[in-house]
């Protein structure tokens, strides 16, 4: 409901003409963002990026992809801004 209000407003559709479906992911270790928004969580509590990373990637691998690669930028550790990529 709440997201059906979002998008009604930002695209400017008068109210009750917009109807959204979700659906659960079936396999979440292969969908992007799912994966993505769970390495944002380990990340903000607290968890140290190169671990959050592979276990991101283990997870991955496990439920039968063949390969994945996780890139991460920005002030990782430091000051000074850098990118790390996790295959």
């Amino acid at each position: 409901r709440e997201l059906t209000a979002v998008v009604q407003k930002r695209f400017g559709f008068p109210e009750n003409s917009v109807e959204l479906f979700a659906e659960r992911v079936e396999n979440r270790a292969a969908c992007a963002m799912a994966q993505c928004e769970s390495l944002r969580y380990k990340l903000l509590g607290g968890l140290a990026v190169r671990r959050a990373c592979y276990g991101v990637v283990r997870f991955i691998m496990e439920n039968g992809a063949k390969g994945c690669e996780v890139i991460i930028s920005g002030k990782l550790r430091a000051q000074r801004a850098k990118a790390m990529k996790f295959r």
